[in-house]
């Protein structure tokens, strides 16, 4: 039998740390919610993942950096690709409201980028 879910239920009351949640796994490909709140990645660390990812802002406010580029504001509705091994961090979340993030991972192939 199948099971309907929804993205914006079950949501923590309190968030000590960055919530991330598997919602589909495959061997080359996964779908994640991810939930912060005033989360954002630690000083001087970047993210260099093997997978293409496309992050779309689902729920509240976010800035995302680029290596050697400006922060970019990011609100409901925002989404953006960052191909395999682009240097990426979350600068910052909004600490007053959640935010809600769906991020699908995808192996690259053949050169190949989302």
């Amino acid at each position: 039998m199948r099971t309907i879910r929804n993205l914006l239920a079950n949501l923590p009351a309190s968030l000590p740390t960055e919530l991330v949640e598997p919602l589909l796994q495959m061997p080359n490909f996964r779908i994640e919610r991810i939930v912060s709140q005033g989360h954002a990645s630690p000083e001087g660390f970047w993210y260099d993942q093997d997978t293409d990812e496309w992050a779309l802002l689902v729920r509240g406010a976010a800035r995302l950096q680029f290596e050697n580029e400006e922060p970019m504001e990011m609100t409901a509705g925002s989404f953006v690709n960052i191909p395999a091994h682009q240097k990426h961090r979350v600068d910052w979340t909004d600490p007053h409201q959640l935010t809600i993030w769906l991020a699908i991972h995808c192996v690259p192939t053949h050169g190949e980028q989302f």
